[in-house]
């Protein structure tokens, strides 16, 4: 099964509904660091330094709730949170990651911290769970491995996938496909990487950009992905010699890409291949 499709083009307006402000201990407006929608979309859930609020939808304004991510021994997940994902199988879970290298998994309904996963070697900047909510793919700043965890079972790792992350701060994001059999992810190398889920093993790899891929979509239903790169540069445009190239952009340098995907199938494997690009 082989498809070939083009760049869709969107065009739409968009108009700001209503604001949800948080303020600290001292009246002031603090900024989140990751935010997400409930299931039901009836909550806006946003991670701070440890802490979260919990934003009404239909209460615009400075009305939350506040949870500590510190219980009161001090256990917990400390640090800002930079990531949230809910379970998409309805279990009322939700996964949190944390710059002090941690991952949590809380009840929505109440907040009850469940556990706490470990095994990172850097800052948590990425948090999924697969199709079907029983695991849990974890990425990091600095930290060559998306962990695969079981949420059934976490006393230890299901498999590590790599990625060329070794030595960059960025949040390089990553993604499963509609089908949950696939997770696609970039790095520092250009390269995407497209991992087979059910075994962990690698498939295929594709050259998306001259430099750091630190964003990878899959569409929601059609067999395209979209990709990001880029990364600071220091330097103006009259650097750009063979001295200095590093600060030159070229086309494939600091882009956005649409691609087109081929599939093909057997009996006992399935194939993903890169196909045509539209910048």
């Amino acid at each position: 099964m082989g498809f070939s499709m083009g760049t869709p083009i969107l065009s739409c307006i968009m108009k700001l509904r209503c604001t949800y402000r948080a303020y600290d201990a001292v009246d002031e407006i603090t900024a989140a660091f990751s935010i997400a929608f409930n299931p039901t979309g009836t909550k806006i859930f946003a991670g701070y330094n440890k802490s979260f609020r919990v934003f009404d939808i239909h209460r615009p304004g400075r009305d939350f709730q506040q949870y500590s991510t510190l219980q009161g021994n001090k256990e917990g997940q400390s640090g800002i949170i930079s990531a949230i994902a809910f379970s998409p199988s309805h279990s009322g879970m939700l996964a949190t990651g944390s710059y002090s290298q941690t991952t949590a998994i809380y009840r929505e309904d109440n907040m009850e911290l469940l556990y706490v996963l470990h095994g990172h070697e850097g800052g948590i900047t990425h948090v999924q769970f697969s199709k079907d909510g029983n695991y849990l793919y974890t990425g990091g700043r600095k930290d060559p491995y998306i962990l695969c965890w079981d949420i059934r079972n976490t006393v230890e790792t299901v498999y590590k996938l790599y990625r060329s992350t070794e030595s960059t701060n960025q949040r390089i994001l990553f993604d499963i496909e509609p089908f949950g059999r696939h997770l696609g992810t970039g790095g520092q190398d250009g390269l995407v990487h497209i991992y087979d889920l059910q075994t962990g093993q690698w498939i295929s790899s594709f050259q998306a950009a001259l430099d750091t891929v630190n964003g990878f979509s899959f569409h929601p239903f059609l067999p395209m992905a979209a990709s990001s790169s880029g990364h600071r540069r220091f330097g103006t445009p009259d650097d750009c010699n063979e001295e200095l190239s590093s600060t030159c952009i070229s086309g494939n340098e600091n882009c956005a890409s649409v691609w087109s995907f081929s599939f093909s199938s057997t009996e006992d494997t399935v194939d993903v291949n890169a196909g045509d690009k539209n910048n």
